[in-house]
C-alpha cells in the first residue's frame, strides 16, 4: 500500500483522515517519521497555510506529503473566524472556548448561514497541487453532540437536521468538507498510482 504523510499535530484531523482513506493509502504521521517540532502557519488564507505547512515539512523529511487547513467561514461576521478558526478565541484556546466566543458573536444574529472549507495541498513528486472540499449549513443557538471537534457541535451541514457532532463519523467524513477534499486528492492520487 502506498504511504503518504499527513503533515498535522492534530490527532483529530489524524484520524479523520485514516478513517477516510483506509484500505487505499497508508497515512503516516508526523511521529511515524520522527518529527516533533511546530509547523509554521503564518499566512493570512487558508490556502496559503495549507501549501506552507506541506511545504515545510517536506523540506524537512524529503517525502510525499500533504497538509490541510479548514476554516469556518459565517456570513454574518463576514466570513469570520476563517484562517483564524482555530485559534479564534486566542492562542492556546480550547474548543469549547472558541464555540463560545462564535454564540456569542451570532448571539443577536438571525442569519446563521456558515460554510466549513478545507484546503489540502499536496506535495507529490515534488509538484504541488491542491485540493478543495466546502459544504454550507448553519450555525446552531447552543452545542448539540459529542463527536467531532471543533465546531462540529454547532454546524449543521444543508440538507441534514444534525450537527457535525451528531452525526455517525461515517456519514459525516462523507459529506464533510475534508472528505470532499479527501476524495478529491485519493482521486488524483489514483490515477498516478
Amino acid at each position: 500500500m502506498k504511504k503518504l504523510l499527513f503533515a498535522t499535530n492534530n490527532k483529530h484531523k489524524l484520524d479523520e483522515i485514516r478513517q477516510i482513506t483506509i484500505g487505499q493509502f497508508e497515512i503516516l504521521s508526523l511521529n511515524d517519521v520522527n518529527f516533533l517540532g511546530e509547523i509554521p502557519e503564518t499566512s493570512s488564507t487558508i490556502e496559503g497555510n495549507a501549501i506552507q505547512k506541506a511545504q515545510f515539512i517536506h523540506d524537512k523529511v524529503q517525502l510525499n506529503c500533504f497538509a490541510d487547513d479548514t476554516g469556518l467561514e459565517v456570513e454574518a461576521l463576514n466570513g469570520a473566524p476563517g484562517v483564524y478558526s482555530a485559534r479564534y478565541a486566542g492562542e492556546h484556546c480550547s474548543y469549547q472556548d472558541n464555540n463560545t466566543k462564535l454564540l456569542g458573536a451570532l448571539q443577536n444574529q438571525t442569519n446563521r448561514k456558515a460554510r466549513f472549507r478545507t484546503v489540502i495541498a499536496l506535495i507529490f513528486e515534488n509538484q504541488l497541487i491542491t485540493f478543495e472540499g466546502v459544504v454550507e449549513g448553519n450555525i446552531e443557538c447552543h452545542p448539540i453532540g459529542n463527536e467531532g471537534f471543533g465546531y462540529d457541535p454547532l454546524f449543521v451541514p444543508d440538507g441534514y437536521e444534525q450537527t457535525f457532532a451528531e452525526m455517525d463519523p461515517i456519514l459525516k467524513n462523507t459529506i464533510s468538507h475534508r472528505g470532499i477534499a479527501t476524495s478529491k486528492l485519493i482521486g488524483f492520487l489514483s490515477k498516478l498510482v
